[in-house]
């Protein structure tokens, strides 16, 4: 007898949420100087980021409300019930609360009854979850899983810097955005994810992040905020991303004219021009989120996927590449049913 094939699992809905409220860099900068003995060249935050916009949260808006903004949409886009759904993953950097689980404020949103968790892993929260649920399934866990994913870290920057090295310290926070991603994951007759791995530099942990909140610092605003170098991460993913990507081609046989996309993290403009010098990756199969959205954090690998996905005929294959503090390097490799 031939042992069972393994069942394919594969992303079969996708959507994505974004907050109403849109800001410009010079908007922005304008408030984070205001009151403060800070002289900045004109429009410095969107020359040195290349950030035009992005979207903010409002005051009675959180993670868990753009999350369940997405997966509505990619309920709808799958045509399913909440009651179809049997396992629901909050994948994100950022969460209503501490305790319980942002999960259950999503499920209580959306009416699923499913077995309900977070995932956290900072930028790539989402793509953790995807593998997560692909998992779960696998090992008879689940049949169908909605991983979400809200994420607000404009909350997380310091608008009232008091002086210029306090604004250099919380620099990289002036590139977030905040929006939100879901997709359903479950078994498929074709394609699907063809592959995914994972790298990660631990020792480099404290690169960059937002120390408050757990049993290190759990009071004080002062620790509320992101705080860290972009250079130094940036420096970081270019030590371990050529291999991992060289490690993914052999592994799968598979190049760069393989794909009919490529979704990146992406944090600034400079940092994903970087990105393609280094990797040799087409720039016009890339989809181009950071100038209009900003840094929107584990959310972005999904907004980019719902842009794409109508686009894609079955067989094309899309290479998710996530980039997260911690330090971690993250490649799937999906294939439209």
């Amino acid at each position: 007898m031939h042992p069972a094939a393994t069942p394919r699992i594969g992303i079969t809905a996708v959507g994505s949420h974004l907050p109403a409220r849109r800001l410009t860099s010079w908007q922005l900068q304008d408030e984070i100087t205001a009151g403060a003995e800070l002289a900045l060249p004109a429009r410095m935050l969107e020359k040195a980021t290349g950030i035009r916009t992005r979207r903010f949260a409002a005051e009675d808006e959180y993670a868990s409300t753009l999350a369940v903004g997405a997966a509505r949409r990619a309920l709808a886009a799958g045509r399913l019930h909440p009651d179809d759904i049997d396992l629901l993953l909050f994948a994100s950097a950022t969460r209503d609360l501490c305790e319980p689980a942002t999960a259950h404020i999503v499920q209580a949103e959306l009416g699923t009854r499913a077995h309900a968790l977070d995932v956290s892993n900072a930028c790539n929260s989402f793509l953790n979850g995807i593998d997560l649920a692909r998992s779960m399934i696998l090992a008879g866990r689940a049949r169908r899983a909605l991983v979400v994913t809200g994420e607000t870290p404009s909350r997380a920057m310091r608008r009232d810097p008091a002086d210029t090295a306090a604004l250099r310290e919380g620099f990289a926070g002036y590139t977030f955005g905040d929006a939100g991603a879901a997709v359903v994951v479950e078994a498929v007759e074709r394609g699907g994810i063809l592959d995914i791995a994972a790298r990660t530099a631990s020792e480099h942990w404290q690169a960059g992040g937002i120390p408050g909140g757990g049993s290190r610092h759990p009071r004080g605003d002062e620790y509320s905020y992101f705080r860290g170098g972009g250079k130094e991460l940036r420096g970081i993913f270019e030590q371990i991303g050529p291999a991992a990507l060289a490690d993914l081609a052999h592994r799968t046989g598979l190049g760069w004219d393989d794909y009919a996309r490529v979704l990146v993290h992406q944090v600034t403009v400079p940092y994903l021009e970087r990105f393609v010098e280094l990797t040799g990756a087409p720039a016009d199969k890339l989809v181009l989120t950071v100038p209009e959205l900003g840094n929107i954090a584990s959310a972005t690998l999904g907004v980019q996927l719902d842009r794409v996905k109508p686009q894609l005929s079955p067989g094309e294959r899309v290479l998710m590449i996530g980039l997260g503090g911690g330090v971690s390097l993250m490649t799937m490799v999906w294939e439209a049913s």
